[in-house]
């Protein structure tokens, strides 16, 4: 009974928390950022950013990132024709044209706690917008809720880049978030010479990379590697041998030397 209790306890907590209402007035100015979990069965991850001034907010920004080899950040992606919504939309937008509209009747309207949406969460009173806005909404809660983003030294946006050539069959490639001057996520991929492959991530997960390494698969130490970065704030600052190892992150054995190389080509032009 006393494990029946908990978890009913556990359930309320958690619906408590996804119906929460936000009050803007309560939220002290700064730069806000949230983003998923896991990457979708899509391979995106959702990320939100929201600047609030004065019990407003004044800028948001709904984006993603992805797990699919040579992807740059959604908007980008999307805006290049490569996402595929116009042909999927009711409304015949690409997914960055839809996400502008959402993001600009947040600053608008300031209804942090839309709920006219259906079953799928797709919108009613958006214009412009007939994709699914249930994630935007949760995580700019999520994002509010949490501190703000420290300042940082780098100019924001999402900064992709790619190695040179293919080595054993993969060609590295790296995306870094950055809000507010500070990096939040960053991620490592790598891109098959294979035409019949998916990325590293997605090969890696499925178990077809076959590395076998006491430390994990590809992917699990990858995002140790990712973390670290994020964590020092520098890709500079994690620490690697000449034999492009590190022993500065716990759990990592791959190669980490080009990687970090990438991701410092990458923030070139985040000065």
């Amino acid at each position: 009974m006393k494990k029946i209790a908990v978890l009913l306890v556990s359930l309320l907590i958690i619906t408590s928390g996804a119906f929460a209402q936000v009050n803007l007035t309560k939220v002290k100015d700064g730069v806000y950022f949230a983003e998923s979990n896991t990457f979708s069965s899509s391979g995106w991850k959702a990320q939100i950013i929201l600047t609030v001034s004065k019990g407003k907010i004044v800028d948001a920004t709904w984006n993603g990132v992805s797990n699919i080899a040579g992807a740059a950040d959604k908007k980008s992606y999307a805006a290049a024709g490569k996402y595929g919504m116009v042909k999927a939309s009711k409304i015949k937008a690409e997914w960055d044209v839809q996400a502008k509209a959402v993001e600009d009747y947040l600053v608008k309207t300031q209804d942090i706690n839309f709920a006219k949406m259906d079953a799928n969460g797709h919108p009613d009173g958006i214009s412009g917008a007939s994709l699914s806005v249930s994630e935007f909404f949760s995580l700019a809660k999520e994002a509010l809720a949490a501190e703000p983003v420290a300042k940082g030294s780098y100019k924001d946006g999402w900064y992709y880049k790619e190695g040179d050539k293919f080595e054993n069959g993969w060609k590295d490639s790296v995306l870094i978030t950055v809000v507010n001057g500070t990096i939040v996520d960053v991620v490592l991929n790598g891109i098959p010479s294979d035409a019949a492959k998916k990325s590293k991530i997605l090969e890696s997960v499925a178990g077809n990379y076959k590395m076998n390494a006491k430390n994990g698969e590809w992917y699990v130490q990858a995002e140790r590697i990712e973390k670290a970065i994020v964590k020092a704030g520098n890709p500079s600052k994690v620490a690697v041998g000449k034999d492009g190892k590190t022993d500065a992150i716990s759990g990592v054995s791959i190669t980490v030397g080009g990687f970090i190389n990438l991701a410092l080509e990458a923030l070139k032009a985040a000065k």
